[in-house]
């Protein structure tokens, strides 16, 4: 099976998506289709031996849209693509001020004859006077019409296009709405010679206004979808378009950049590219890119992100990865792939807007029946028919869930969470239980020194025979103590004359001419040492989860080391949040139940789960899954895979250019905890917009409808007029897409 995107052009609304869906997965071979409306972006998955590329966009464009392959590469931002879009919103923007103009014109001179409550006309010129010169008082309508048709001819166009193809839309009915009452105000202005009292039959204001209004909808949805695009379009400008080669000073381009290149970062310039600190140093803002506020310091050694801010002092960085390698990139595309696939709650609604748009041309032709044959006059009926068309256009529901959906994925983004999918985002939103790994999750995922315990001499002594044998060891407990004495500023280490691991134990050197051992209570024991005054102090830490080394010389105890990974600052005050949320926190590690449980009293987890392999975690994800919990699993995206996987939200927590952002449905590009309970929240904000889209669009249209078709009127009401419906339909498309972008005001 064989996953590609393509960009769909042609596309006005819900309707349009689902006709594009239905074709394409008639195919044979299409297992799956989704068009997300809000991006143009159709996602299909195929068996290429039995449906091809060709066969697909043929089919697309049968049913009266366009289609091409969507571009996957994002090496560097495409400001053409921007630009286009920009002046195709400038020129909606100037057909609709035309509009607006002719359209105030027209209905000055149309109702401007006829107001109520016994006010006196507007002053018009006699000659056009619809009481003395009727002929011309419709020819002038006529004519202030022509410009506001022409600016709406996409209307036309795309509308009866779908018609054809058997695909009615939005345009569709908006089109037929405006043809019949144009078509049907110029029979009249050619009758009103003999019938001068045609004059008061005329709707040419209803056919230009309604275009008016409903592009007013249009150009503000078109506009307010530019902002929720935002979060790509920054992510995308973050890369810089030049990088600068150490070597030449030469400036090249960055799509030319080669793992190796040594490039000159200048301070306040972007990093061209990842990589890592050649020499130099310097703090670092990666707050665009990780969500992490203050700066990070970097030195030779150091990973620094593409994209992200060198702000005070000069960087040569060796590139390590480019074009779509690069963590930018990744997100990128990360983001890309959550604002283009649905979420379930989506799925409803577009079953509905696939059959909503004939429905509603059944019901309006139904209702204009039941007028004619009640009696109602043609006029009438024209206004039931045209109403009816207009106000029932389903742009609200198919802006409900895809706004929501890009504006909650791009405000997790800015705060260094990438959710995969909107699927992904309605399932977090149920999540009843978190599972943690431990190690680099819950803590810091490297040991340190937590004590020093000398026995018959100084802490400073202990420290540099220490530092002298375990810097020569390959052990992460080892580098805790070096670097522990390196802190206490304990430098003057000598060099071991030898050096020997010993397995599972510790290791034996020769200091100064002294043999030196450093390892566990077996190692002691096998070589006779007499660990009885430490032996208590090492019981109580090795109970709290620590692990004491002891270090003796020519035989003799010379202290306890203990080291301890520690856990994260906010490791306790997310876990806390979490459960004043009513989610179950899980502790679930491979260490030994002592560390374990002394973590887990630590952190306030309310389950401990220890001593369990890799490959055991996702045997204990499944089994939380068959008591009905819907599980979130949070480790670090790679030795974690199998219980991601399993669970039902897999979470990936790390820092930066480091992060497997391929492995988990969200990715906290921090390593902050309290990104969980974020992320939670965010998901909760998001599927509380979408409902509210959800069930203002589906309430606007169920009331809308009777209202247009003269329900009221049947008891005594009022009448809805065509422009009345247009402005109702454009207002309530303009709020659902404005509560969505209210999303993106959220604190988390």
């Amino acid at each position: 099976m064989r996953e590609e995107k393509y960009d769909i052009t042609g596309m006005h609304c819900a309707a349009c998506s689902s006709a594009v869906e239905r074709v394409t997965g008639k195919l044979n071979g299409v297992e799956r289709s989704e068009v997300n409306l809000t991006t143009g972006i159709m996602t299909i998955r195929y068996d290429e031996s039995l449906v091809s590329e060709a066969q697909i966009i043929a089919k697309v464009e049968k049913a009266g849209f366009g289609a091409a392959l969507h571009p996957e590469k994002q090496e560097a931002p495409q400001p053409d693509a921007a630009e286009a879009e920009a002046a195709a919103l400038h020129r909606k923007k100037g057909e609709l001020i035309v509009s607006a103009i002719f359209s105030a014109a027209l209905l000055y001179v149309s109702m401007g004859q006829m107001l109520p409550f016994g006010l006196p006309p507007l002053p018009i010129p006699e000659l056009f006077s619809m009481h003395t010169h009727g002929v011309n008082f419709a020819l002038l309508q006529f004519l202030l019409t022509l410009p506001v048709l022409y600016c709406g001819r996409n209307f036309f166009t795309g509308g009866f296009k779908a018609l054809l193809h058997a695909n009615p839309n939005m345009d569709s009915l908006v089109a037929i709405g405006s043809v019949c009452s144009f078509v049907y105000s110029v029979v009249m202005s050619f009758l009103i010679p003999e019938h001068p009292d045609f004059v008061h039959n005329l709707y040419y204001e209803s056919a230009a206004v309604v275009l008016t209004l409903v592009s007013l909808g249009k150009f503000l949805e078109s506009r307010n979808m530019q902002k929720t695009r935002g979060a790509i379009t920054a992510l995308m400008q973050l890369a810089p378009d030049t990088a600068i080669l150490a070597e030449t000073g030469q400036e090249v381009p960055t799509a030319r950049l080669r793992i190796g290149d040594l490039l000159l970062v200048k301070p306040g310039a972007r990093i061209p590219a990842d990589g890592v600190v050649d020499r130099g140093e310097s703090s670092v803002n990666e707050a665009m890119l990780t969500g992490e506020s203050l700066p990070v310091e970097k030195a030779a050694g150091s990973e620094v992100i593409g994209g992200s801010v060198n702000q005070n002092g000069v960087l040569y960085v060796r590139v390590t990865r480019t074009g779509e390698d690069t963590t930018l990139a990744r997100i990128i595309r990360f983001v890309e792939d959550a604002q283009g696939r649905k979420a379930p709650i989506s799925r409803t609604a577009d079953k509905v807007a696939g059959i909503f748009v004939p429905a509603v041309i059944a019901i309006a032709l139904l209702a204009a029946v039941g007028w004619a044959i009640a009696g109602q006059p043609f006029a009438f009926v024209l206004k039931v028919f045209t109403s009816v068309l207009v106000i029932a256009c389903p742009c609200a529901l198919g802006l409900a869930t895809p706004t929501a959906i890009m504006v909650g994925t791009g405000l997790g983004a800015r705060h260094g969470i990438l959710i995969r999918s909107g699927e992904i985002l309605e399932i977090t939103h149920s999540v009843d239980t978190v599972v943690l790994d431990k190690t680099g999750t819950v803590t810091e995922g490297a040991p340190v020194v937590t004590m020093v315990l000398p026995h018959q001499t100084d802490s400073h002594t202990l420290l540099r025979t220490a530092a002298a044998v375990e810097a020569i060891a390959a052990h992460p407990l080892a580098d805790a103590i070096t670097a522990y004495a390196a802190a206490q500023g304990v430098t003057d280490l000598p060099n071991p004359e030898t050096f020997e691991t010993l397995s599972g134990r510790g290791v034996k050197a020769t200091l100064s001419g002294e043999t030196v051992l450093a390892g566990n209570r077996r190692l002691m024991e096998e070589a006779g040492i007499d660990l009885s005054p430490l032996l208590a102090d090492a019981q109580r830490l090795a109970a709290r989860g620590e692990t004491p080394m002891f270090f003796a010389r020519n035989g003799t105890l010379l202290g306890l080391v203990s080291a301890a990974d520690p856990v994260k600052a906010t490791s306790a005050e997310a876990i806390a949040r979490m459960k004043a949320m009513g989610i179950r926190t899980v502790l679930l590690t491979g260490d030994n139940r002592f560390a374990a449980s002394h973590i887990g009293s630590l952190v306030g987890a309310d389950e401990t789960i220890a001593e369990v392999l890799p490959e055991e975690k996702a045997a204990v994800i499944g089994r939380l899954q068959s008591e009905g919990r819907t599980v979130m699993m949070v480790g670090d995206g790679i030795n974690d895979a199998p219980a991601l996987t399993q669970a039902d939200v897999g979470c990936a927590i790390g820092g930066g250019s480091d992060i497997a952002i391929e492995a988990a449905d969200i990715v906290l590009m921090r390593s902050d905890l309290n990104d969980v309970p974020r992320a939670l929240h965010l998901s909760s904000l998001t599927l509380r917009h979408i409902r509210q889209n959800l069930f203002w669009a589906f309430c606007y249209n169920t009331a809308g409808i009777p209202i247009a078709a003269g329900l009221l009127y049947c008891f005594g009401g009022p009448l809805l007029s065509p422009m009345f419906a247009g402005a109702a339909m454009s207002l309530s498309s303009v709020c659902v897409v404005g509560n969505a972008l209210r999303l993106g005001r959220a604190k988390l």
